[in-house]
């Protein structure tokens, strides 16, 4: 008996069709809004939004859910032949794959975040072969054990390849720079060699002494390539929520902003020598968040820094297609809530030639990672 065949349980939101057949296998998502996937032949089983598993209530419900799923398999006499994780060994649902997979006595399969986020959008596609895939979000831990946020990467089933990243940007306090896009902006400006502006900038911060001291010293800053933290240091810099009350706060009050100015004035032209691409790939945006240092107007720089965001991307991609030969790009990752900077790319990247696939079913965050953990496990199971 299939899924096909199969009433879902009431913990699925989600029915999808695959584009090859897939052995019994769980997935367990990662931690923020997370979901749980259970795959058999053509179908996958996409649970509702647990929650955020800092959360108990949030945890025991994600471990009901998998047993769900589970009971539902064991009704058409299945068992799992694996169960699929994030890489990041902390996270409840990682220690949770781990040790349902012991007590099932099957494998454990680790699947780097920024990897999942790219093949969940192949597996809605039904895309076989190689893509390229711009996967941007607030963090995911990468195979370097850095934390990764701004990747080009290229995917193909159950490997994939990081072509290029993000500039690091420091993280001053750790994952309190996450919460406070002030420190965001001190870390741009300390990158640009202004460290003595970040006491008297931020004045009204408790901690803005320290924190430059902090990044000076290099003293409990650890580095990512985020580009949710490259949205707070824009907000810092221009003065749009230096603090925030609630997940993406900054980032949204920038889009905000600069929809509001753009409805009113248009897009403005990108900002000339805003970023640089290396010979390694990296992408470095730090001309243009120089500029919104000293820009006044905050609904123009706000505009700007998606305008030049939209052209750095574009040019980014169109080199990796052009080296790698590949002419399809995926794009996921919660970055791409922003309406602006999906817009932006849905209009502009079929110019580059490329083929352009973002979510159809699923949202572009992390939702969608226990299906893009499916997809990575059936392939690497294949092999």
């Amino acid at each position: 008996m299939s899924l096909q065949a199969v009433a879902a349980p009431a913990c699925v939101e989600h029915r999808l069709q695959l584009a090859r057949s897939a052995p019994p296998l769980l997935s367990m998502g990662a931690w923020f809004k997370n979901t749980v996937c259970l795959a058999q032949g053509d179908r996958a089983w996409v649970s509702h939004t647990v929650g955020d598993l800092f959360q108990a209530e949030a945890c025991l419900a994600h471990e009901a859910t998998a047993r769900e799923l589970l009971q539902a398999l064991a009704a058409m006499g299945g068992k799992p032949v694996a169960i699929a994780h994030d890489l990041h060994p902390d996270l409840h649902s990682t220690r949770f794959a781990v040790q349902l997979a012991a007590e099932l006595g099957i494998e454990a399969i680790g699947v780097q975040h920024h990897h999942a986020h790219i093949a969940a959008i192949a597996a809605e596609h039904g895309v076989e072969g190689p893509l390229l895939g711009l996967a941007l979000d607030g963090v995911g831990l990468g195979t370097d054990g850095q934390a990764w946020g701004g990747e080009l990467l290229r995917v193909d089933g159950a490997d994939f390849e990081r072509l290029g990243h993000l500039r690091p940007l420091a993280l001053p306090g750790g994952d309190r720079a996450a919460r406070d896009p002030w420190r965001m902006a001190a870390a741009a400006l300390f990158d640009l060699g202004r460290d003595d502006e970040i006491a008297s900038r931020f004045a009204d911060q408790p901690g803005a002494e320290i924190v430059a001291a902090m990044l000076t010293k290099g003293l409990n800053s650890p580095r990512t390539s985020s580009m949710g933290r490259v949205f707070d240091a824009a907000a810092g810099l221009l003065g749009i929520c230096p603090r925030m009350e609630f997940e993406a706060q900054a980032a949204i009050a920038l889009e905000q902003n600069a929809a509001a100015y753009i409805e009113t004035h248009g897009w403005p032209a990108p900002l000339d020598g805003g970023w640089h691409i290396d010979d390694k790939g990296q992408l470095d945006l730090l001309p243009l968040l120089g500029a919104l240092s000293t820009e006044p107007d905050t609904g123009y720089g706000a505009a700007l820094f998606h305008a030049t965001l939209v052209a750095a991307l574009l040019q980014w991609v169109a080199r990796a297609s052009e080296a790698s030969g590949i002419g399809r790009l995926a794009c996921g990752g919660g970055c791409f809530f922003n309406k602006l900077l999906r817009a932006g790319l849905v209009e502009k990247v079929p110019a580059t030639g490329l083929e352009l696939l973002m979510p159809k079913r699923l949202l572009p965050g992390d939702t969608a990672i226990s299906l893009g953990q499916a997809w990575v496990a059936m392939h690497k199971l294949e092999s």
